[in-house]
């Protein structure tokens, strides 16, 4: 069984120009987590790298020629959650969690949910978020910092919903339909659970 590619992240694109070793993979539309849209590209010098960067408003990401189509849509998705990852570390200070969620809100909630306060704490260890309704605040635990962005969003529109809805009944679920990555989100902290409750973490052979 070969290995996998290697992943490289870059802010900036490589000092060499895409000329004929790379290619834009043909008849495949922008894939995007969100936002911006995504290029491929396909390089026949590459043989176990892939990396990714951003170039203006989209997201390039560089793979082996000899990828398959299911190859390139994990490796895809794998980049675009690291570097996702990679861009959250910058750490956003209260006031621009506050600003954020208050955008979050008029996206998804039409501005009803308007929180008073928006902070990380060190405190949280067993939970993501919480959120007291009458006093309209909402606190993230810092171990979110540096997850990717939509999950940190998603934590962020469920403590919003809470202001709108205290309780975890159905209205509560229905409102959480309208953020479009609530069960990747999920599914990304419930992996991060499984892991820290692992004895230990395998290394392969050779690392």
């Amino acid at each position: 069984m070969s290995a996998d590619p290697s992943p490289r992240l870059a802010g900036e694109p490589p000092s060499h120009s895409a000329g004929s070793d790379e290619r834009r993979a043909p008849g495949r539309p922008p894939r995007g987590p969100g936002t911006s849209p995504v290029e491929v590209r396909r390089s026949t010098r590459r043989s176990r790298t892939v990396s990714a960067y951003r170039e203006g408003d989209r997201t390039i990401v560089l793979i082996p020629a000899r990828m398959s189509e299911a190859e390139e849509r994990r490796w895809v998705t794998v980049m675009l959650d690291k570097l996702a990852a990679q861009e959250s570390k910058r750490v956003l200070g209260d006031s621009e969690l506050t600003e954020r969620a208050e955008r979050l809100s008029d996206q998804y909630f039409g501005g009803r949910a308007r929180p008073a306060s928006v902070r990380w704490v060190t405190n949280q260890n067993t939970r993501w978020g919480s959120c007291t309704p009458a006093e309209g605040s909402i606190r993230l635990s810092h171990r979110l910092q540096g997850m990717p962005e939509y999950v940190v969003d998603y934590v962020l529109v469920h403590e919003l919903a809470h202001l709108l809805v205290p309780g975890h009944g159905p209205r509560f679920w229905r409102l959480l339909e309208a953020y479009p990555r609530t069960e990747r989100a999920r599914g990304y902290l419930e992996g991060v659970v499984a892991a820290e409750r692992l004895p230990y973490l395998p290394v392969a052979r050779g690392e």
